[in-house]
């Protein structure tokens, strides 16, 4: 059993790294903003599945193999960045929204749009060699082979950095959702608010090819 002691000082690790901006968080803000609180959840859903895969992955001894092979990295490397400035130059593209009270945001209920946050937001943190890197770096720091078996903890510490993880998102969501009742009856800011996640997105894969 992992002790309280060390428990809060993961917590308090695990919410530091989630108040960094990085790419999770510059889609869940853009998706909030730009089509609304439901397709904001279901990137945040995408998130979710996507941490589930790493701290799997970490658990099972994958992200061992991937640092012995430079390769293999550097494939999945370069395919997170593309698709990051793909991403981002759909955002830039996108129209602005609700300019005039003529305007709405796209129907949430849409499945189809739903499903694309979805992927979104899974794809986005799956293709980042980097938060699987991540997980099986911070998850062995914490665990204490007297305090039962190691494949055990690994599971509950994964289990917590998702959920702190899916507070965050929702966070981020649910706040999103509040600037853009601002940012539609502002166009100057929705514009430089789109140039703005567009560029940051941009900037997080030319970040991550040159890493």
């Amino acid at each position: 059993m992992i002790s309280t002691h060390l428990l809060l000082i993961y917590l308090a690790a695990l919410a530091a790294i989630y108040a960094i901006p990085g790419p999770d968080m510059a889609l869940l803000l853009q998706t909030g903003i730009g089509r609304g609180t439901r397709p904001g959840v279901a990137a945040a859903a995408g998130l979710w599945l996507s941490r589930s895969v790493h701290v799997t992955l970490s658990a099972c001894g994958v992200a061992a193999l991937i640092r012995s092979a430079p390769w293999l990295y550097d494939v999945i490397r370069y395919g997170g960045a593309a698709y990051l400035a793909y991403v981002g130059f759909q955002v830039f593209r996108s129209p602005a929204f609700a300019l005039s009270g003529g305007a709405s945001v796209p129907d949430a209920n849409d499945a189809g749009e739903l499903r694309q946050s979805f992927f979104k937001g899974l794809l986005t943190n799956l293709l980042n060699p980097k938060a699987l890197l991540f997980c099986s770096v911070l998850l062995p720091q914490f665990v204490r082979p007297e305090a039962g078996p190691v494949v055990r903890q690994m599971f509950a510490l994964g289990a917590l950095l998702v959920a702190t993880g899916v507070c965050f998102d929702l966070a981020c969501v649910f706040g999103a959702a509040r600037l853009a009742s601002w940012l539609r009856a502002h166009p100057i800011a929705q514009t430089v608010q789109r140039w703005a996640f567009s560029a940051a997105l941009i900037g997080f894969a030319l970040r991550l090819s040159m890493d």
